[in-house]
């Protein structure tokens, strides 16, 4: 399964910029067990376009992240990944959303709706902190010690 971190952002971050360093870290080490993309998108229209026009024998699962969405555990979105690899999806799209807030239309496309908790992120951190859960939930999936049940 591929997966793509998207975020929306009218401007790109300086690439000297920790959080970009961190993120590309993850990315990195994501794509040891699957293929693990980044892109920014200027716009939330942008993406929900790039979704539905996304080449695959499956429709793209789309998660977004939004405070007031569902909480889970490391373990428990291993355990969504693995249900939706499992099931044959090919893409996993996990979108970090615009300034204001993400569109009722959005929010009605997507599979899932997360929330890093109810506090509210600054999106280059929180597309940080997106990317190491993708590798978390990698890593869980995978038997490797990196996540140890915490």
């Amino acid at each position: 399964m591929k997966i793509l971190l998207a975020t929306i952002s009218s401007r790109r971050s300086p690439a000297n910029v920790p959080a970009t360093a961190l993120l590309e870290d993850y990315l990195k080490r994501s794509s040891r067990y699957s293929p693990t993309t980044h892109r920014v998108f200027a716009n939330e229209a942008t993406l929900l376009s790039s979704v539905e026009d996304t080449a695959s024998r499956t429709r793209p699962i789309l998660l977004l992240t939004d405070s007031r969405g569902k909480q889970l555990s490391s373990g428990e979105l291993a355990a969504e990944v693995e249900r939706l690899r499992d099931a044959g999806a090919q893409t996993l799209i996990l979108a970090v959303g615009p300034t204001d807030g993400w569109s009722p239309a959005a929010l009605k496309r997507a599979d899932l709706t997360l929330a890093f908790g109810r506090i509210t992120l600054p999106h280059e951190l929180a597309a940080v902190v997106a990317t190491e859960q993708i590798y978390r939930a990698l890593t869980i999936l995978a038997g490797h010690p990196y996540h140890c049940g915490h």
